[in-house]
């Protein structure tokens, strides 16, 4: 079959739509308040942590969650703490079975980030601290470290990873 110039049809090209974003999950704590909010001498040591999780909720279709979670700590007292688990519904079609993984866990979180960090600057802002700012995130090198841990499990409880 060709497509009139002799030439094979070409394929369908790769698309990944988003076709909803929200937030599941939002927690913003300040226990120490009003002290917490008082100058201090130094500042805060922050601490945050940052997972991706995905489920195929359709044909084609993903659900895509982004879990930040952080805190802050200064002179061993909390000052705040968050958690924010931000998902999208991704349709992802044509794409290669063998690339589909590293695109859930790649680049529908990488388009999810922007909107997570501004949903947190805006939550430590409202509770009575400067915004905090979110230092952009290197995807694929979390999709290596969690794909090695994975590897690392199967390998020492001696199942063969898939």
């Amino acid at each position: 079959m060709t497509n009139g110039n002799g030439a094979p049809p070409e394929a369908a090209p790769p698309q990944l739509n988003v076709l909803a974003q929200y937030i599941k999950d939002l927690s913003f704590e300040n226990p120490n308040a009003p002290s917490s909010l008082a100058p201090q001498p130094q500042p805060p040591q922050i601490n945050i942590q940052i997972n991706v999780g995905a489920n195929n909720i359709a044909e084609n279709e993903f659900e895509v969650t982004l879990s930040v979670e952080g805190k802050a700590e200064n002179a061993g007292k909390l000052m705040f703490s968050f958690d924010l688990a931000y998902a999208g519904v991704f349709r992802i079609v044509n794409v290669p079975k063998e690339n589909l993984h590293p695109l859930i866990m790649i680049e529908c979180p990488r388009l999810l980030f922007p909107f997570a960090r501004e949903i947190i600057a805006t939550s430590v802002r409202d509770g009575g601290f400067p915004p905090l700012m979110l230092d952009p995130v290197d995807f694929v090198g979390l999709y290596r470290q969690n794909m090695e841990r994975q590897a690392a499990a199967a390998q020492a409880s001696g199942v063969k990873p898939s």
